[in-house]
């Protein structure tokens, strides 16, 4: 039976070890992964890409990127999550072409001011945000928006870093749903930042725009795979009312 909400949010733990005797069925992870791209994403662009690796010599390969760690060494799946900024073109196309669909075919005269702002969002807006030079398009933005905002609230995080940081934390809210949804299902998962995300994207055949998010260790967790209790720090020296 799937845990509710709470009860997966619960359950979740970074597992490092995994049993080596209990296969993952690929269409429950799959699955889950279908539930990773249904997160929150900026502007809806879904710069992301899921890599699922069953692949045993490729799970080799990516170990030894992964540093060996154990929750990569005993995993018996990997999720790679990828972060592609440089696909922003063709998302807001794909988004352009949604909308006209939702819309319907019609003159453009017709269109609502709701329908041509959101038009113009990904045909105007977005480009003027995304579109860069070596990083220099980026700075140049970020002094006349911060010039801008001595005079009134505007969006300052327009350089090319930042949108790399927009970027990451839509990806990061996608493996946070994952990993939710293989707890749901008494599946385990680990979060790994720790490797070599250049020879990760070798071993991937990944393109130059592309970045490693994070890889995710997938199992059933072993008795020893958890190393310490859970520790969180006192609710209340996080939670602000205000």
């Amino acid at each position: 039976m799937e845990k509710t909400v709470t009860e997966a949010i619960a359950y979740r733990r970074s597992v490092r070890v995994f049993k080596q005797a209990i296969e993952l069925e690929d269409k429950k992870v799959r699955d889950c992964i279908k539930n990773a791209v249904l997160a929150p994403t900026s502007s809806n662009l879904q710069l992301w890409e899921f890599y699922h690796v069953t692949e045993s010599k490729t799970l080799q390969k990516l170990t030894r990127a992964c540093l060996g760690q154990n929750a990569a060494k005993t995993a018996k799946q990997l999720v790679v999550v990828v972060v592609r900024k440089d696909l922003w073109r063709q998302r807001a196309k794909d988004n352009v072409a949604f909308l006209k669909e939702t819309i319907g075919h019609k003159p453009k005269t017709e269109y609502d001011r709701r329908e041509k702002f959101a038009l113009a969002y990904y045909q105007k807006v977005i480009p003027s945000i995304y579109f860069d030079v070596f990083g220099i398009i980026g700075w140049l933005r970020f002094v006349v928006f911060q010039f801008i905002g001595l005079f009134r609230p505007i969006y300052k995080q327009v350089r090319s870093s930042d949108m790399r940081v927009v970027a990451h934390k839509s990806a990061g809210l996608a493996a946070q749903n994952f990993m939710i949804s293989m707890a749901a299902i008494g599946y385990d998962t680990c979060p790994m930042e720790g490797s070599d995300t250049g020879r990760v994207k070798k071993i991937l055949g990944l393109p130059w725009g592309a970045e490693v998010n994070m890889v995710i260790g997938c199992g059933v967790k072993d008795e020893k795979g958890i190393y310490t209790p859970r520790f969180r720090v006192p609710f209340e020296t996080v939670y602000h009312k205000i």
